[in-house]
């Protein structure tokens, strides 16, 4: 196992020097196309999880052509107004093309008075109805830069698009200039070394720090096989992604945030719950395996009101509230089936393809929130057979302080369910378990890249 550094004091720094901004809100990628079986409970029971995370609203992707918008943003409006969450929309130009100007005039109009829909406060602040500028986003689409200053004419928006396809310093001046931030669309690194910041400060340069609105992204895992859809088939590095990257984004003190997703199953960067009547389109796309039923991320969501306090406030608290720990893993060891094809990284985005073994390590990741490390051990069992784990990443401040600290263990060839103890002095304070069971058999003979997260 590569050996886990301490994070930089870089980033206790950064703590030390921000303090709280009502602007700050952090918000959940929601991909609607996954949701036409969804009914006005289904949409409040995930409302109310991304609440109970401290998440402020979801950024709704709908895709121009899609006939099930209509009703989906019936529900998911309704369903937001009556429990005080925000909602604002993330135009996608790539899945079945580009949005007519006319059509997203049309639909600003009709929505955007909602109270739910998130509106932009001229002093920073933002949320749901009141006064300020809607806000409004996209998934791609530089293509169709021109068509914004009409549109922001005709509605006075925020206008902060993911044009992540095109250089930062390009994205800017688009349209003349017309967005009024930008959203990077780029969570994940490529190749086996661990994501850093350079790309989000290449982001805020161009925006000229301060003076147009960056929105930073946070994912956990990438993983997608789904044949019928151009034949996407590619990994990206996971492993200790989703802790380093909230660690970033107190570094970084975006304006907002944005979490690559609560739904999308299709590339395993879900962190909502896996719901049935969600999961079509494994079957649609033709994808060798369900790689996401089974495959909760629930664990994911476990720190999240911690990280986003950090993010907000600008400092760590004296005490963490419940000490816990949670953990994730890939259910079978790289090498125990057929990889499926899949590659590491995306050649087809002109990355350098490796070995999807080369990009993940056969162990079980976990992360504590601890008041402090003094006196705490880690155990690992697979299948009974017990390990001691570490505690090697400490937060910025460094070990016996509160924040999250990391670990992992290696499958070391054990199989069967996993359970997570932590203890100091020798009494229990926590555990992870519940998952899959790791395993050498692997469903329809083919595997699974995308983990698990209890």
């Amino acid at each position: 196992m590569k050996k886990v550094l301490p994070i930089l004091p870089a980033a206790l720094w950064a703590l030390q020097q921000h303090t709280a901004s009502a602007a700050k809100e952090v918000f959940a990628h929601v991909i609607v196309g996954n949701l036409p079986a969804f009914t006005l409970s289904d949409w409040e029971f995930d409302i109310r999880l991304a609440q109970a995370s401290k998440i402020d609203g979801f950024a709704l992707n709908i895709a121009a052509q899609d006939p099930s918008n209509a009703a989906s943003l019936a529900l998911a409006f309704q369903a937001a107004a009556a429990l005080n969450f925000s909602l604002f929309f993330s135009l996608d130009y790539l899945a079945q093309g580009a949005w007519p100007a006319d059509r997203v005039v049309e639909l600003l109009r009709e929505y955007t008075g909602e109270k739910a829909y998130f509106k932009v406060v001229e002093d920073g602040g933002g949320g749901g109805g009141g006064g300020g500028r809607p806000l409004v986003s996209t998934f791609e689409g530089p293509g169709s830069a021109g068509d914004w200053k009409g549109i922001k004419d005709a509605v006075d928006v925020v206008f902060v698009p993911d044009w992540s396809s095109v250089a930062a310093g390009e994205a800017v001046e688009l349209g003349g200039g017309v967005a009024d931030g930008l959203f990077s669309f780029d969570a994940w690194p490529e190749g086996a070394e661990n994501i850093t910041t350079d790309a989000d400060k290449v982001f805020q340069e161009a925006l000229g720090k301060g003076k147009k609105k960056y929105m930073m992204p946070v994912a956990p895992w990438f993983f997608t096989n789904l044949p019928g859809f151009g034949g996407k088939n590619w990994l990206w590095r996971g492993d200790g992604l989703w802790d380093r990257r909230w660690q970033q984004v107190a570094e970084v003190q975006p304006d907002w945030v944005e979490i690559l997703t609560w739904n999308d199953f299709g590339e395993s960067h879900y962190i909502g719950p896996v719901h049935e009547n969600e999961l079509g389109l494994f079957q649609s796309a033709g994808a060798p395996v369900n790689y996401a039923r089974g495959m909760s991320h629930d664990g994911w969501r476990r720190f999240l009101p911690f990280y986003i306090d950090v993010y907000k406030t600008g400092r760590v608290p004296d005490s963490v509230g419940e000490e816990s720990v949670m953990a994730y893993y890939r259910t079978a060891p790289a090498l125990a089936c057929p990889g499926g094809g899949t590659t590491g990284n995306n050649p087809d985005g002109g990355e350098v393809a490796m070995k999807p073994e080369e990009l993940v390590e056969d162990s079980v990741f976990y992360a504590a929130l601890l008041d402090t490390d003094q006196g705490v051990t880690v155990s690992v069992s697979i299948g009974g057979k017990v390990s001691t784990g570490k505690l090697n990443e400490v937060p910025a401040a460094g070990g016996g302080t509160p924040g999250v600290y990391t670990g992992a263990v290696p499958f070391d060839k054990n199989t069967g369910d996993m359970v997570v103890t932590l203890s100091r002095d020798g009494k229990v304070i926590a555990t992870a378990e519940g998952g899959k069971g790791i395993s050498t058999q692997c469903e329809n003979n083919v595997q699974n890249w995308n983990a698990i997260a209890v």
